[in-house]
């Protein structure tokens, strides 16, 4: 590496760390008895610190001397392409989990501005749960304000759990058209041994799968939401196709 690239991580490096401790220039070069303009070539990348400096800049910062000379994206680089294919994937599977969840987070704090619109009333006939279950209480029906409806359907269903993000989110009202023919493929509400889903569905043989959108995953590779399947010793009753 060249010493003008040591010069820009060092220089990188000394502001985050003086961004995370809220601590200024002139702070910095009094607390270290290291002249202002001194300080101020460092974190412009002009001069590189000598050996002992780096060590007090470390030891005032509560780092090790790698954190200030080394390039911290550099090093995860280093460190991914020494792994086999297999782990790579893994590392890659859950670095793109990490970015969608901040996306998905950064992108629900923001404040739309919306214009008002007519809203109609629905009942909900229960949960559909888009996770690991949920219990419908067929008695329990509750009235909601939604913006609009499909010009036909028979029940009104909230989603509960993020398994079949992005195409329904936690919360959001589905609407149902009650039949039993929910061919391969398709999105349907289904009731397995009294707990309510929402699923993408497939007949294979004599029992069926249910598939979740989410293609999420954990630290190490395996899906949040995997398949699952119900069979004829299950108490399955199929609600309805879910109307898109």
């Amino acid at each position: 590496m060249s010493g003008l690239g040591n010069k820009e991580i060092m220089a990188k490096n000394i502001n985050k760390y003086m961004r995370k401790f809220d601590v200024d220039r002139k702070k910095l070069s009094s607390d270290l008895g290291i002249s202002y303009t001194t300080v101020t070539d460092w974190i412009k990348g002009k001069t590189y610190p000598r050996i002992d400096k780096i060590e007090m800049l470390a030891n005032y910062f509560g780092v090790s001397k790698s954190d200030l000379v080394e390039d911290s994206i550099s090093s995860i680089e280093t460190i991914y392409n020494q792994l086999i294919p297999d782990r790579q994937s893994k590392v890659y599977n859950f670095a793109q989990h990490q970015l969608n969840e901040q996306i998905r987070l950064q992108t629900n704090n923001k404040v739309v501005v919306m214009m008002p619109t007519r809203s109609t009333t629905v009942e909900i006939a229960g949960k559909l749960s888009a996770g690991g279950g949920t219990y419908n209480d067929k008695n329990c029906v509750e009235t909601v304000e939604v913006g609009s409806t499909p010009s036909h359907y028979d029940l009104a269903f909230q989603v509960a759990g993020d398994s079949m993000y992005p195409t329904f989110e936690d919360g959001e009202i589905v609407f149902v058209k009650e039949t039993n023919d929910v061919f391969n493929g398709q999105i349907g509400a289904v009731e397995i041994n009294g707990e309510a889903f929402i699923k993408k569905m497939y007949l294979e043989g004599n029992r069926l799968r249910l598939v979740s959108l989410n293609t999420d995953v954990n630290k190490d590779g395996n899906r949040l939401y995997p398949d699952f399947y119900s069979d004829e010793l299950d108490d399955l009753y199929i609600i309805g196709r879910v109307i898109i």
